[in-house]
């Protein structure tokens, strides 16, 4: 006998024997809301619970099997004085072989499709599990209904109303030398996309589906090479169109959007298109004058320092600023110098040093409170 056949069905839905159906269809779209897995964590609990009260709806929803369960539980029979209980079972069980047997034969001589009553047996313990999900859709959007093709016609509008994917975010560091004269990344996308073995509901047969592990989405990873062009601010974004989240039912593609941050250099600074540094230079080559290195965003340039030059003196490094792509401009590199006395000097240098020492006569502080 059919494990369903020993538990109290009307009981579980909180229901009497004499209930219609409609009755029956508030009662499970009520309990249904309480204990659906999606509203309650996914306890095992919830997951039992609704199992259960699914296993009553479709056992009681079906004129069919409530007849035979009735009949099995005694529901229908009179309960008289002189009716013993164990009368009633043994009447009970008789029944029930008569209804089966009669089923039967009807379903074999029948040239009609019909739909075959299922037999339900101790090891089905995956019972609702089966329905499990379909059922709650028909729960959220109110349509218990007893015409299939009204049900079909339902499910299907709604997997075709458009689902547009959600945009994906990166922040993406480069130097300013990459900044300046553009550079290609390589950034690692992680879409996330609806888990294609449960389509998203989380649970098949009852328990959390095995691929996506009841998240119903999967995560894929990306590789993709983007260009920066040129020129790029800081906290500029770039936008590569179709690689967010993938969307369904005809729904867009989400984009992708990178947010550039520059690293800061000790070297450069920027004002507008032009570029910033101080470039050190020896006593001796501010007063001989010489030609210098300087490094500048596209490598080194040569610089010529004239004789006499003082600390803080300007030099003009035309065309090695930074680059407008919009305005087709490009700024300079504006090198200002400073004089440096070497840390560590020979014996020799510093006897130099006190040769010229005895030999100037310059004063130069003479004026120092002179307005």
């Amino acid at each position: 006998m059919n494990e369903y056949y020993k538990k109290d069905l009307y009981k579980i839905l909180g229901l009497t024997p004499d209930c219609d159906t409609a009755k029956i269809k508030a009662a499970y779209r009520k309990q249904a809301r309480i204990w659906h897995p999606d509203v309650n964590d996914n306890s095992q609990e919830s997951i039992v619970r609704f199992k259960e009260i699914t296993e009553a709806y479709e056992v009681l929803i079906d004129e069919h099997k409530r007849s035979q369960y009735d009949i099995i539980k005694g529901f229908n029979i009179k309960k008289e004085t002189s009716y013993s209980s164990k009368a009633r079972e043994q009447s009970a069980q008789k029944a029930y072989s008569e209804s089966s047997a009669a089923t039967k034969e009807k379903t074999t001589s029948s040239t009609k499709t019909e739909e075959k009553p299922k037999n339900y047996t101790s090891n089905e313990k995956n019972h609702a599990g089966g329905s499990f999900s379909q059922v709650f859709e028909n729960i959220l959007d109110g349509l218990f209904t007893t015409n299939p093709s009204s049900d079909k016609n339902s499910k299907k509008n709604k997997t075709q109303k458009p689902q547009n994917g959600k945009d994906i975010n990166l922040n993406v560091n480069i130097k300013m030398s990459e900044a300046i004269s553009g550079t290609h990344r390589t950034v690692n996308v992680l879409h996330t996309e609806r888990c294609p073995k449960c389509e998203g509901r989380r649970f098949i047969n009852g328990s959390k589906c095995p691929l996506c592990k009841g998240t119903g989405e999967i995560s894929i990873h990306k590789k993709l090479n983007v260009k920066i062009p040129a020129g790029i601010k800081k906290g500029a974004k770039i936008r590569v169109a179709n690689e967010g989240n993938k969307g369904y039912n005809g729904g867009k593609d989400g984009d992708l959007y990178l947010y550039i941050d520059i690293e800061e250099s000790s070297f450069f600074k920027y004002d507008g298109l032009n570029v910033l540094c101080e470039i050190p230079i020896t006593p001796f080559e501010a007063v001989l004058g010489t030609s210098i290195d300087v490094p500048t965003l596209c490598g080194n340039v040569s610089m010529k320092i004239p004789p006499n030059t003082s600390t803080g003196q300007k030099f003009r490094l035309s065309q090695q600023g930074v680059y407008d792509e919009k305005n087709k401009k490009r700024g300079d590199q504006i090198v200002s110098v400073k004089i440096e006395v070497p840390k560590e000097l020979s014996n020799e240098e510093i006897k130099l040093y006190e040769q010229l020492k005895n030999l100037s006569t310059h004063k130069i502080r003479e004026n120092l409170m002179n307005d």
